[in-house]
């Protein structure tokens, strides 16, 4: 069995494409529930571990020790807001984002430890440790589930692109946030390496009939005839 479905859709906390300049609303990235086989893979858990729990239910049926797999496009921390929800899921993020989040983070504790700032030390402390316990994803998931990178917005960001029989899915993270980003062919404006989110969104664009985006719903690419 293949399956794929949104469990939670997420939002920008300012969508520029709406006139919004400044933050309305809390900003959380789009679930993603991906079962191939045996395999239950969620994908950027963003919601609080109650919340999101909940939604699990609603829209799959299943509790959260259910899950197998939690699959991290990028390492923000609205991406993975209720990670710990899943302690008894293999965690995962591309080998690329670990390795790129995991050196800026040890360098900004060092700075927040002779600042003797105690609290975003702490802070910190408590996301390395959950980046440790994050292994590299490996270049295929499950049947018919690869890893597919899309760098730019963070060094190592990776999406999942899903061979369904008839359709290609590409579950992209922030390298396509919404249907206004994607009707615009802009990127987010807090893209680390604009020229390389650019790239990473034409690719996205050109290999997926299905994007699932990373704060809206599931989109039908625009560029593909009606299937």
């Amino acid at each position: 069995m293949l399956d794929v479905r949104v469990i939670s859709i997420g939002a920008l906390d300012a969508h520029p494409e709406w006139g919004e300049g400044n933050p309305v609303r809390t900003a959380h990235a789009t679930t993603t529930l991906v079962r191939s086989g045996d395999r239950i893979i969620l994908v950027d858990p963003a919601l609080p571990p109650q919340i999101l729990a909940a939604r699990l239910g609603e829209r799959a049926g299943l509790e959260a020790g259910a899950v197998t797999d939690v699959f991290l496009t990028c390492f923000r921390p609205d991406v993975r807001r209720g990670l710990e929800a899943f302690d008894g899921a293999n965690w995962l993020v591309s080998e690329a984002e670990r390795e790129s989040v995991g050196v800026s983070m040890v360098q900004a504790y060092q700075r927040a430890e002779e600042a003797a700032d105690t609290e975003l030390a702490d802070q910190l402390k408590r996301d390395i440790g959950l980046l440790h316990r994050c292994t590299a994803a490996p270049d295929r998931l499950a049947d018919h589930i690869d890893l597919f990178p899309l760098p730019g917005v963070t060094p190592g960001l990776c999406g999942l692109l899903i061979a369904e029989r008839r359709r290609t899915v590409l579950v992209t993270g922030d390298a396509v946030a919404t249907l206004e980003h994607l009707e615009a062919g802009r990127v987010v404006r807090w893209a680390a390496d604009v020229e390389r989110a650019r790239e990473s969104f034409a690719e996205a664009v050109e290999i997926a009939d299905v994007l699932v985006p990373g704060r809206d719903n599931v989109l039908i690419n625009p560029t593909r005839g009606a299937f």
